[in-house]
């Protein structure tokens, strides 16, 4: 995908994830899905030139995997990251034993005293790569790697979310669940 696609695929997603008052249009309760009609107009209107097909490419080639149409195309969601209210319409699933959570080595501590906390998203991010993981955490300053123990916490009723682009979603990791991978 070219530059001014990637730019726009990130401001759609920014505008999906936090901020669909900005350019005018309301995301559904259930999941987070707008008319891909509306999205189209809204943005037209603030400048930015989207037509259906490079919203299509924008979506299927994206390897963020960020957005997501339903069954017909009618409709595009941002597939996770919101920090406004949306309706998780995933299925609990069971996790694999561990999962990963990439951070950066400044944000260690607060962690260790409050456990991993969503944030501003609604959900904890994981990863089942390590190197995902490391993908993330880079992005944020030294990269830390945290082993969560997943299926533990499953097991103790947590529950676990699979969004379309292979993130974990968890609310919250408590301090009992996970280990900092440079620990002995």
């Amino acid at each position: 995908m070219d530059k001014e696609l990637v730019k726009i695929s990130k401001y759609i997603s920014m505008i999906l994830r936090h901020k669909p008052e900005e350019v005018g249009i309301e995301l559904d309760e259930n999941g987070g899905w707008v008319n891909v009609s509306d999205l189209i107009d809204a943005l037209d209107y603030k400048g930015v030139q989207l037509t259906a097909e490079t919203l299509d490419e924008i979506v299927y080639h994206n390897t963020k995997d960020r957005l997501s149409f339903n069954e017909d195309h009618s409709r595009v969601r941002a597939n996770y990251g919101h920090s406004i209210p949306v309706l998780n319409d995933l299925e609990p699933v069971i996790p694999p034993v561990v999962l990963y959570h990439g951070t950066a080595l400044k944000y260690l501590e607060s962690i260790k005293r409050q456990g991993i906390v969503s944030k501003t998203r609604q959900y904890v991010h994981l990863a089942d790569e390590l190197e995902t993981a490391k993908l993330v955490a880079i992005r944020h300053g030294k990269p830390v790697i945290l082993n969560v123990y997943a299926l533990k916490m499953n097991e103790n009723g947590f529950k676990f979310y699979k969004a379309a682009n292979g993130i974990w979603l968890t609310d919250h990791v408590p301090l009992e669940y996970f280990k900092d991978r440079n620990e002995k």
